[in-house]
């Protein structure tokens, strides 16, 4: 049974810093393309950041220059190290595991708020 368990959430000041981990168990983590959304309250669901099988990475606009993704095969883990948080980077933030260019596996997310 394959499972992604984000954690790190929390409540931030604005300017502040998180990271997020996703810790995956019973697929072939190295194989997996892994990708970080959120989605805010009454929004869809967003791309943030991705980082491929051989740690390129690829990041949204918006988050770009504040976000970092990187990934630790050995431990089956992805992380998410933002910072300089602004109030607009609050959601819930998942993580997806991707393979042939379709996210087939999604963790139950974790919550980022930052307060002004």
């Amino acid at each position: 049974q394959v499972q992604l368990v984000e954690s790190g959430g929390g409540l931030v000041q604005a300017g502040g810093s998180l990271r997020l981990s996703c810790t995956t168990s019973g697929l072939t983590f190295s194989r997996y393309s892994m990708g970080w959304f959120r989605q805010a309250p009454g929004k869809e669901r967003e791309f943030v950041a991705t980082i491929s099988w051989s740690s390129s990475t690829y990041y949204a606009d918006s988050v770009k220059g504040r976000f970092a993704v990187s990934r630790d095969n050995a431990k089956n883990t992805v992380y998410l190290q933002m910072n300089s948080l602004k109030p607009e980077d609050t959601a819930v933030y998942y993580c997806a595991a991707e393979l042939g260019s379709k996210y087939h596996f999604w963790g139950q997310g974790t919550q980022v708020t930052v307060s002004s």
